[in-house]
């Protein structure tokens, strides 16, 4: 299972993305090569020099979608494709999204359910999650980004475990993740990713410790634990 470690807090890429990154590039921990952000919290041209330092460090790098109406929504595809990032996730408009994304080898995961608010929260029980998930595959996504542990309407890990039987695409959980017990859960449910961004700057990792390098030090740790 990959960690996707998120420069974000409150669904927001934090205002001193740069500075983190750097920091993170001289922690020397573990193997951090998936790095997210949101197209909000920074103006553009940040992003763009953000998104340029996170290629240079060789990680694969995603855009995660926020905005709830379709013309902010479509607006945050635009921004992945002039970036070029490697992957693109959330957003709920499925086909205007995969025609914008037509020719760029941008692959796409879609929420699954229904993104409430921001920060976002997820409507949805098993059985719209798994549909969700079928609409999504049949379409040509390459997987689903699944807001489990922000569900209004069901067990986290009983919409992990109903996305994980309907589609073979790469599934995402993101969202509220903050505890070890809650990665090994989402491994064991099947899940091939998650991310973890307000966890990591609160501390709410490691609360003993202070640095954010000790948190991240201990999402790898437990990460690497659940292989296999």
């Amino acid at each position: 299972m990959d960690f996707i470690f998120m420069l974000t807090r409150d669904d927001r890429t934090v205002t001193d993305c740069l500075d983190v990154l750097d920091a993170v590039r001289n922690l020397g921990i573990g193997d951090i090569s998936h790095i997210g952000f949101k197209d909000v919290g920074v103006r553009p041209a940040t992003l763009a020099r953000l998104h340029r330092a996170i290629k240079d460090m060789g990680a694969t790098s995603y855009l995660e979608v926020v905005s709830t109406t379709r013309e902010q929504a479509l607006a945050s595809v635009r921004s992945a494709i002039d970036l070029g990032v490697d992957r693109l996730m959330g957003g709920t408009w499925i086909d205007e999204t995969l025609a914008l994304l037509t020719g760029t080898g941008i692959e796409y995961l879609p929420f699954a359910g229904e993104p409430l608010g921001h920060p976002t929260r997820l409507a949805g029980d098993p059985t719209r999650i798994a549909e969700d998930c079928r609409r999504a595959e049949a379409a040509g996504c390459a997987g689903v980004d699944l807001l489990a542990y922000r569900a209004t309407d069901a067990d986290p890990l009983a919409l992990v475990r109903a996305a994980r039987a309907a589609t073979t695409g790469r599934l995402v959980i993101a969202g509220s993740i903050t505890t070890a017990d809650q990665i090994q859960a989402l491994a064991d449910a099947g899940a091939d990713a998650f991310t973890i961004g307000s966890a990591a700057f609160s501390g709410s990792l490691r609360p003993d410790a202070g640095t954010l390098g000790a948190q991240l030090a201990a999402i790898v740790e437990t990460t690497a634990t659940t292989a296999g």
